[in-house]
């Protein structure tokens, strides 16, 4: 049966066209459906951690928005599916902020509508091969936008990147290192888009396969051809001291006590460097000099640096800081690195006047943290140089990859997720090390208060084992270093101005278009009006 340019248009000849049923023409249920279409990516990550999910966790997504009615009707289901996307992924805040983890997931969700929009522009109906090649480019560069966007600090940061749930896979580690997270994000919503082409739009199935050809030569051509870490043998021994849950009054002290009795197990062990958790030491060392000495007994006893994280109120500035303070034989070095990037309502409240209501209705943060200036590279030990960040920095690609440029050996994050411990969050946040140790060619540790805690190299594979959220112990890893430059270090978010350009191009070319309609319709002839005729007129001889 041959289909007119209507039919085509509305869908009639792709096997997934707007027919879909009584329920989803509803617009609650079909709602309902985007909401839990956009959820399915969650299972990529860690915990479950399926990361070949990944691949097509967005095609029942892409598939509902391509068939819709409106191109309004599109962005509403970029929106809902958003919302379960940030929902899904951010779940674990529900015990500490209730009902705001709804706000904010709605809020974050708007982002992908103008996405739905262009899902709908370039699929609907039968796409000609033309706009299914045009949709492989345009629609990750659409994804990508999004990612960093809502990748500011000040709308929660990058945490649940679609790229990140690759943070296991050896082949995608690779690319990572060429154009980090932001590469995987876009290869992975490129391979969606073609997996949806092939189950809906028969016609269009070449450009759909050769699209997943060319990301499969491309990941091969990068893991024949892409530099990798220049390992020469040396290797540095690092400790990360993991305490475990402490409860009850006296929380801070008991902390203390119980870091320095792992720490002091580490003796005769020779490591390098010993690592302590976020918020490690509740107090400022200027104000407890009887801790600040403990600490350098304890770092002439193991005969290591210790690195602490400092949780308090300063001696020498108004406010509450989070600080890497590293401390050696004689006390307290002046070495010291404050957060600059806080969590969002964890760490201090957006706009305080306007959200403080916050703090009632959940577990934000009373008072603000303060800031701080500027990264800091420490150098410990023999010459070793390490790069700090602390927690939530991790999920920055762009901390550790200015640490690396500025010449840290050895990456360090040092983390608490201790609110978390039944959730998802150690996990998918301990992931995160390695692909950051990916990206910059740098070996990672991520060291917490209560797990999970691991170390990675400069591949970004593992090193040693987890220790689990329920472990309280101390462990010594061998962490591999490395050295050049990685593409992506060199280079930084190129995938980034690339989908810039991309976008830009699509804007440029709807530009040009419209300007060309709007330029026929002036030009063309106006229709002539009907000669009208009188009741005396004749039918075939009209005037007489």
């Amino acid at each position: 049966m041959n289909l007119s340019a209507k039919d085509r248009r509305e869908g009639r000849g792709s096997r997934l066209g707007p027919r879909l049923g009584p329920r989803l023409g509803s617009p609650w249920w079909r709602g309902a459906t985007a909401a839990l279409a956009g959820a399915l990516p969650m299972l990529s990550f860690p915990a479950p951690s399926l990361w070949w999910f990944a691949y097509v966790a967005l095609v029942p997504w892409i598939l509902l928005v391509r068939s819709a009615p409106t191109g309004r009707r599109a962005a509403y289901d970029g929106w809902l599916g958003g919302l379960g996307f940030m929902l899904a992924v951010h779940h674990w805040l529900l015990p500490s902020l209730h009902v705001f983890t709804l706000v904010i997931a709605a809020l974050l969700g708007a982002l992908w509508a103008p996405w739905g929009w262009l899902v709908r522009r370039f699929l609907a109906g039968a796409p000609s091969p033309g706009r299914v090649l045009a949709a492989l480019f345009v629609l990750p560069s659409g994804w990508l936008m999004v990612e960093l966007v809502r990748s500011w600090e000040g709308l929660g940061g990058p945490w649940g990147l679609l790229g990140s749930s690759q943070w296991d896979v050896a082949p995608a580690l690779r690319l990572a290192s060429v154009g980090g997270v932001w590469l995987l994000s876009f290869l992975l919503v490129a391979v969606n888009v073609a997996v949806a082409v092939l189950v809906a739009v028969r016609s269009s199935r070449v450009p759909a396969l050769a699209g997943l050809v060319a990301t499969a030569a491309a990941t091969s051509a990068v893991w024949v051809w892409s530099p990798r870490p220049q390992e020469d043998g040396e290797r540095a021994r690092i400790a990360v001291v993991q305490p475990g849950v402490i409860n009850g009054i006296g929380g801070p002290e008991k902390r203390f006590a119980r870091e320095e009795a792992l720490t002091r197990k580490l003796a005769g062990q020779g490591v390098d460097l010993v690592v302590w958790g976020e918020s490690s030491v509740g107090f400022d060392l200027a104000d407890r000099p009887d801790l600040a000495d403990r600490l350098a007994a304890l770092s002439r006893e193991v005969g290591a640096d210790i690195i602490v994280n400092v949780d308090a109120r300063r001696s020498d500035r108004p406010g509450i800081y989070k600080s890497s303070v590293l401390v050696g034989p004689q006390g307290p070095t002046g070495d010291r690195y404050d957060k600059m990037r806080l969590v969002p309502f964890g760490e201090y409240v957006p706009a305080r006047s306007l959200l403080g209501w916050a703090t009632s209705v959940g577990k934000a943060a009373g008072e603000d943290r303060m800031r701080g200036t500027e990264q800091v590279v420490m150098t410990v030990g023999d010459g070793l140089k390490v790069g700090p960040m602390v927690c939530f920095e991790s999920a920055f690609p762009d901390i550790s990859r200015h640490l690396a440029r500025d010449g840290a050996d050895v990456l360090l994050a040092q983390s608490s997720t201790s609110s978390f411990q039944s959730s998802w969050a150690p996990e998918q946040h301990a992931s995160l090390a390695a692909l950051r140790a990916a990206e910059t060619g740098r070996p990672m540790v991520h060291a917490t208060l209560t797990g999970v805690s691991a170390v990675y190299g400069p591949d970004g594979g593992r090193v040693g084992s987890w220790l689990g959220t329920d472990a309280s112990t101390s462990a010594v890893y061998e962490v591999p270093l490395a050295h050049g430059v990685t593409p992506y270090a060199r280079f930084g978010e190129w995938p980034v101005y690339a989908a810039l350009l991309i976008l830009g191009a699509l804007g440029a070319a709807e530009g040009v278009r419209a300007l060309r309609l709007t330029r026929a319709g002036r030009s063309a002839p106006s229709p002539r009006a009907p000669h009208a005729r009188t009741v005396r007129e004749s039918p075939a001889r009209p005037g007489r």
